[in-house]
This record gives structure tokens, sequence and C-alpha cells, in this order.
């Protein structure tokens, strides 16, 4: 599968500027996953905001 870093980067919620790893998505989630946390992309923007990405927080957002 090809990676298509400009059309991702197009859809990219994540709201951390300098993050190199912006429209490489197996990267960011690789990177988040091994923090024990989920990339911004899967948050409500007003949460993504808080880069509060953590397992506990996605699941209080999504049990609402």
């Amino acid at each position: 599968m090809e990676c298509t870093v400009e059309v991702n980067r197009q859809k990219c919620t994540c709201t951390y500027e300098p993050c190199p790893r912006k429209g490489k998505c197996c990267e960011c989630l690789d990177y988040h996953w091994k923090r024990r946390e989920l990339p911004g992309c899967l948050f409500p923007p007003e949460v993504e905001r808080t880069y509060d990405r953590s397992l506990s927080r996605f699941i209080r957002t999504h049990s609402r």
C-alpha cells in the first residue's frame, strides 16, 4: 500500500503544528500507541486541542 502523505496531511486534524508525523498516519499511530495514547484525529476538535490523548480520555469522550 502506498502512503498518500499529501492527501493525509490535508485531512489531518492534529493542531500540534511542529509535528513531523503529519500525514504519515502509520508513524503517528505507532508514536502514540507506544505512549499508550491515540492520535488526535480520533478525538473531536475541542478534546484534541487539550492534547490529552489518553485511552481513558478517548473512552470518556466516546461513551457519552
